[in-house]
């Protein structure tokens, strides 16, 4: 019987080290791809959105007129208050609609349980602020930039819409509702630029937010929720 260092046995598990070998280089190789295609991944979908939303992005004084302005949700603290990043689009729709850019608005959020409510807090800010509550329009499913988007077209019966959100945020939010049928433009907040910690973290996730952003136009997902037609918005505009 051969020992475990005769030549039998040695070459007996060449070909399994030859293997292992192999199989780790493959690895590695694979590792590498995954590297190389991230960034070229990230860097691609942040100039498609860039490019997408050019001359669509305007100051409040200079866009065109829409008939809604689509306010995307965001943040709303425990008592129901929306934090600075959403009040400050609020008030973005509001300078909106008194300056007869838009005769509606629509806003769009999430409203995952009874006790976290995006849409009601942002309805209830705008008509505690003077806004006439039958020109405020709730999404409740508006749970991503995608689903608001191609909710306000296809449930909402949206096709021409101004989009608020910050400005980080804005050539994403266009880019998407355009994409998805809208004939959209947008106007971005800075005012809230102040909160430095929070500004930088947004605009860090941007560029991996522009990734699913293409997906989700390349796949045409259906929303989360898409649900029947509803007629918030034709209904504020006929008021």
């Amino acid at each position: 019987m051969p020992s475990a260092s005769s030549p039998e046995s040695s070459g007996s598990d060449r070909p399994r080290r030859v293997a292992g070998r192999g199989w780790r280089r493959r690895l590695v190789l694979g590792a590498l791809v995954v590297l190389l295609l991230v960034p070229v991944s990230v860097v691609g979908s942040v100039v498609w959105v860039r490019q997408s939303a050019r001359e669509h992005v305007y100051a409040l004084a200079d866009v065109p007129a829409a008939p809604v302005a689509l306010v995307l949700g965001a943040r709303v603290y425990p008592d129901g208050t929306p934090a600075p990043f959403l009040a400050a689009r609020l008030e973005l729709a509001k300078e909106l609609l008194a300056a007869g850019k838009v005769r509606a608005i629509l806003v769009s959020g999430d409203h995952r349980s009874g006790v976290y409510d995006e849409p009601g807090a942002m309805s209830r800010w705008l008509v505690e602020r003077g806004v006439p509550a039958r020109l405020v329009v709730q999404d409740h499913a508006g749970f991503d930039t995608y689903d608001s988007c191609s909710r306000a077209r296809r449930v909402f019966g949206v096709d021409r819409t101004i989009v608020v959100t910050q400005s980080f945020h804005i050539e994403r939010a266009v880019t998407v509702c355009r994409r998805v049928g809208l004939d959209a433009v947008g106007v971005g907040d800075d005012s809230v630029r102040r909160f430095e910690r929070a500004w930088r973290w947004g605009g860090f996730r941007e560029h991996f937010a522009a990734v699913k952003a293409v997906y989700d136009v390349v796949s045409g997902r259906d929303p989360v929720f898409l649900g029947p037609a509803e007629p918030g918005v034709r209904d504020a505009l006929a008021g």
